[in-house]
């Protein structure tokens, strides 16, 4: 697999070309952002943590009949994976209400959703990612409506087998987004599933175990990645 120009490069992450037109690398790096880039820093450890962690997770999700671009770990911070043409829109699942749904709607911080929500965002920076609906989807062409019923369907889905494998860890998965794509007109999950784009609380404490130690200036982001990866099972090493 030789690597060849850059495709796109992210907050956190790097995409490049290949020899294989279907296929690309996805390179996590060390840095990390929030507040739409407002807040940024080096976190030594990170990229690698983050790529075996994406890794774990969308092989667990493979065995649960999710489709995914995944297809293999390359380095300790960079994975293969199929060239998609990305939706522009981000899936969110909330199970416990915190962050900006509570800022939105006023509601009280920590309180378990029964059903969880779902909310569709636009994933455009400069507009600070607004909240859509399926019919804006629909309206602008960001993707037909079986597309929208899958990605909805499947984010659920997902969810399920999630929540589940960090509650047997002693984990509350919180909330999530996911983001799909599309190759030879299937519809596959994309971009990664990382700390990064999750909130992750330890089921005993609420302790925070995600990207919020780093917004929230808490300090052990990694050392917090480590710990879930390591609950998990995640090899590291």
């Amino acid at each position: 697999m030789q690597r060849s120009d850059q495709l796109y490069a992210g907050k956190a992450k790097s995409v490049y070309l290949t020899d294989s037109p279907e296929l690309l690398i996805l390179h996590f790096r060390n840095d990390t952002s929030a507040f739409d880039g407002q807040k940024v820093a080096q976190l030594d450890r990170k990229g690698m943590v983050n790529n075996k962690f994406n890794a774990f997770v969308m092989r667990e999700l493979e065995k649960h009949g999710i489709a995914t671009h995944f297809e293999r770990l390359l380095s300790d911070d960079e994975s293969v994976v199929k060239r998609l043409e990305m939706i522009p829109v981000e899936c969110v699942v909330r199970n416990i209400a915190t962050g900006s749904i509570c800022k939105r709607l006023g509601v009280e911080d920590g309180i378990d959703l029964d059903p969880p929500t779902f909310e569709f965002f636009l994933k455009n920076d400069p507009l600070h990612d607004p909240m859509i609906n399926e019919y804006h989807i629909r309206s602008f062409g960001w993707a037909t409506e079986d597309e929208v019923k899958t990605m909805i369907e499947r984010t659920f889905q997902v969810n399920d087998i999630l929540k589940s494998m960090f509650l047997k860890s002693d984990m509350l998965l919180v909330d999530f987004k996911l983001e799909f794509g599309r190759q030879d007109g299937k519809l596959f999950l994309g971009d990664e599933f990382t700390p990064d784009g999750c909130r992750i609380w330890d089921v005993n404490t609420r302790e925070k175990l995600d990207k919020d130690r780093f917004r929230r200036n808490l300090g052990g982001v990694v050392e917090a990645y480590e710990e879930v990866a390591q609950r998990l099972g995640v090899p590291l090493d």
